[in-house]
């Protein structure tokens, strides 16, 4: 009778023959990849390090390869990976996007920047084993609604200057009618002063007393110019170096627009390449190694 606290093993040869074919796999996928940084073979790494990706966008297929389901096996040297893959890649986007400027950053992260001209912006990182960028989202945003201002015949910082003009045009006149908001000042105390002094019959005292309580009021409101008027030139200062600071930028995005109308003749265009970039380069490198396996 059998022991019922006995369990069934798995049979040793089968176990043995799986395992072994895992790691035959696995040794396979790291001698292919080898080969291909051997070879320079950027095409062929790019197809390694992500099967799945590759065969939907190059290949067209469905199904994933066997041979390169061991992606995980190099997720702790992607950095290096970026670092190898790197040179052609840069190389071919100096090409396609002229007014990009790359810099490492670390082992494998690059970032770039939007021209070569003073205050230039930087403008993102460049995920080398995605073949994408990255782009700082605020700074992005700037540009693609410059592009959308066109037209109504504005630029980014259209409306904000507009602001800053009006209050700065306000500042400035509370400073030039300070002469005759103290003669106004004036005028109301005298006759402040002089109702004091002034006899009235009681039938009279709540007029009196209305008219007084007017010219409080707008002394008081007067008085709260003047101190407006006080802090005007330090805020008409800040407010211009705010507009310059926005003119500037707008000048910066100026050039950017340029530079992408110049290469890509409209943003959408500009777009569109970003999103075609994976494929537009496995292209090119298929293109100038050979064709696929």
């Amino acid at each position: 009778m059998a022991d019922e606290n006995e369990f069934t093993l798995s049979d040793h040869k089968q176990s043995t023959t799986n395992l072994s074919s895992s790691l035959t796999r696995k040794i396979e996928y790291l001698q292919a990849l080898n080969a291909a940084v051997e070879k320079q073979d950027d095409r062929l790494v790019y197809q390694l390090i992500d099967d799945r990706r590759y065969s939907s966008e190059i290949l067209k297929a469905k199904q994933k390869n066997e041979k390169f389901e061991n992606e995980f096996l190099v997720s702790d040297i992607h950095d290096q990976l970026s670092t190898f893959l790197s040179e052609k890649l840069i190389k071919y986007l100096r090409e396609i996007y002229p007014f990009f400027y790359f810099e490492e950053v670390q082992s494998g992260v690059y970032q770039f920047y939007f021209g070569n001209w003073w205050g230039r912006r930087l403008f993102g990182e460049l995920d080398v084993l995605n073949v994408k960028f990255d782009f700082i989202e605020e700074e992005y945003e700037k540009l693609s609604r410059s592009f959308a201002l066109e037209v109504e015949n504005k630029r980014y910082n259209t409306d904000t200057i507009n602001e800053l003009s009006e209050e700065m045009d306000n500042l400035q006149e509370l400073i030039d009618t300070q002469d005759q908001r103290d003669e106004r000042k004036e005028e109301i105390r005298r006759e402040l002063k002089r109702q004091s002094q002034e006899k009235v019959s009681l039938f009279s005292q709540v007029k009196v007393k209305e008219q007084k309580q007017k010219l409080i009021d707008e002394l008081s409101n007067l008085t709260d110019l003047d101190e407006k008027a006080n802090d005007a030139y330090q805020k008409i200062k800040s407010y211009e170096d705010k507009v310059l600071k926005l003119s500037k930028e707008d000048t910066l995005l100026g050039y950017e627009k340029q530079s992408i109308v110049a290469k890509f003749g409209t943003f959408e265009n500009f777009e569109d390449h970003n999103k075609a970039l994976y494929r537009d380069y496995i292209a090119d490198l298929i293109a100038t190694k050979g064709k696929v396996d």
